[in-house]
Order: C-alpha cells, then structure tokens, then sequence
C-alpha cells in the first residue's frame, strides 16, 4: 500500500520545537537539534515486549517500537546503545512500508497492543504510524511510553488518540535532573506534561476482560541508589498534585551500566533500606494501586540492542 497520503505530518520537522527542547531544527536537513534525528522513521527494534508491567504486557506481550536517540541524556540509561545522540540514526532508519509490515506481522498474531517507547521526539512520526495501521482496519490500544520530558501542547494534539499513558517521572530536584539528564527543568516540565496526561485520562485505569489496560495513565517512577529525597519527593508530587488513587509502577531494576561503573553514587544498586523506606511512603501517602519490584529486579531487565531480541537475555 502506498502510504504517502499520511506524510503531511513530518512538515512540522522543518522547524521542529515538539519538544521541551524547542530547538526549531530542521530536521530535514543536516542541521540537526539536541536529539541529532532526522525527520523520518529513526528506530531501532520492533518486537513483543513481555517485560513491562503486567496490566501493559498482559499474558502475551506488547508490540514496542523503539526510537533512537532521546530529548533526555541520562547518563545511567539502560537503553544507552540507542538512545545516545553522539551516534548515527542513519543506520537505524526504517522505511514506513517495513515499519507497518513488521508491526501488522506482530497484530496479526493475535496481539492488540502497541506501545511507542521514547517517542517524545518523534510525535509526528507516531501520528503517522498509528494512521496507517488504523487505514489498514486495524485498532490496537496505543501506548505512549516517555520519559516524561513532554510539551502539554504536544500531547494535546494526542487526546483521543492514545489510549494509555505510560510515563516516567525521574526527578523532583532540578539539580540532580540537570546532572544525570542535562535537563535542570525537567521537574517543572513533566509536571505540566503529567498534569495533562491526568487531564486526559483522570485517576482511574481501565481494563479489558483480560485485565490488560485498555484507557488511562500508569505513571513510573526508577529508584535511583543514594537519592531517596528524590523518590520520597515524586511520590509526594503524585498523591497531592496528582491523585493517590493513580497507579504507580515502583522501580527497582536500575543497575549501574558501565558508563557509571566509577560514578560515586550511581555505580551502586538500590540498597534494601533505601527501598524499603520508599515503599513504606506509598503506604502512608495512600496509593495502593500498582505494582512495586522485587529488589533483586537489579539483576534482570537488561537489554542489548545489538541483540534481534534484546530483552530476551535479561
């Protein structure tokens, strides 16, 4: 099928500013913004996920499509082998036509969901993903997995068409998000970008019959070893400025990859005490809804991008 009809949306990529970055790069050319991605389809996997939270992978799994490159530059990042932007998208650009096959291959086998994971970026690119696969007659739940360093006004322009929310919020203290993800602003911006996804899709998170969720928001939060404040912090903002009767996915997983290893704080795991002490606040701040790691989660969740299937070793 001919997918050209469904390209207007790129035009906004010659003066890009869709996200918190704002760079107004023209991405068509060679003058690239802080994300160095060009205007078409910058990814690297398109594959069945089976490691996300239970209510977004359900028994089967999630069809996620990766993006490259990332509008955060977080030093600790798991997904580092692509989300780094001192490396070329050229070599993990893909043509529409085969982004479309392999994501239709993957709904054909029976699995009704899809999930843009890093797509902050690359908004216009989702839009046009998600028309083609709807013009082909198929009606997946969508799932827009971030960062959390999103523009209100970006995702605006997503109301009624994303089903479920999936993003993070990494940090409260503007000086610790300034030294681990160059982005000293992102507490106040993802609060105005997690305020309209709650806008959006309110406190309560909607499943199907198979107890997969269908509509709403789920938001995560990635303990990090020797910032408890932080975590203590994040979990205040969602009760009061959000809602306690929001789910919440408790993170223990991070490990240190190996451009931490010497890193003071980061090189280390979360500590039994240091989790435990966050998770007794969700108890006294009143959520209840969602799911917490086990603490040895460290020793999993480990993906190689170089791999064909690169959660299949963690």
């Amino acid at each position: 099928m001919d997918f050209t009809a469904f390209l207007a949306p790129l035009e906004k990529l010659h003066d890009c500013d869709i996200c918190p970055r704002e760079c107004h790069a023209d991405r068509f050319s060679e003058n690239l913004g802080y994300c160095k991605s060009e205007a078409l389809f910058n990814i690297s996997s398109i594959f069945v996920h089976k490691g996300e939270e239970p209510a977004i992978s359900g028994e089967n799994g999630i069809c996620n499509i990766f993006f490259t490159h990332c509008n955060l530059q977080c030093i600790y990042c798991q997904n580092y082998q692509i989300s780094d932007n001192s490396t070329s998208g050229k070599s993990m650009e893909m043509e529409l036509d085969e982004v479309i096959r392999q994501v239709t291959t993957i709904l054909d086998s029976g699995i009704n969901r899809v999930g843009f994971v890093s797509p902050s970026h690359f908004i216009p690119q989702v839009k046009i993903i998600i028309q083609c696969i709807k013009s082909l007659g198929y009606d997946p739940v969508w799932v827009y997995n971030s960062n959390g360093y999103d523009k209100p006004e970006t995702l605006r322009s997503l109301e009624g068409i994303i089903h479920v929310y999936l993003p993070d919020l990494k940090y409260i203290e503007s000086e610790l998000a300034g030294e681990y993800s160059d982005a000293p602003d992102y507490p106040e911006v993802a609060a105005c970008a997690l305020k309209e996804m709650f806008r959006q899709k309110g406190a309560t998170l909607h499943f199907d019959k198979d107890g997969t969720a269908e509509s709403g928001m789920i938001v995560r939060h990635l303990v990090l070893p020797g910032h408890t404040d932080n975590s203590l912090k994040v979990l205040h903002f969602i009760a009061e400025e959000l809602s306690p009767k929001l789910h919440i996915s408790l993170m223990s997983q991070y490990y240190p990859t190996p451009r931490v290893s010497c890193h003071p704080k980061l090189k280390n795991t979360v500590s039994g005490e240091e989790y435990s002490l966050i998770v007794s606040e969700l108890d006294q701040l009143g959520i209840y809804n969602g799911w917490i790691q086990e603490l040895s989660s460290a020793s999993h969740y480990r993906p190689d991008f170089e791999s064909e299937h690169p959660f299949d070793g963690s």
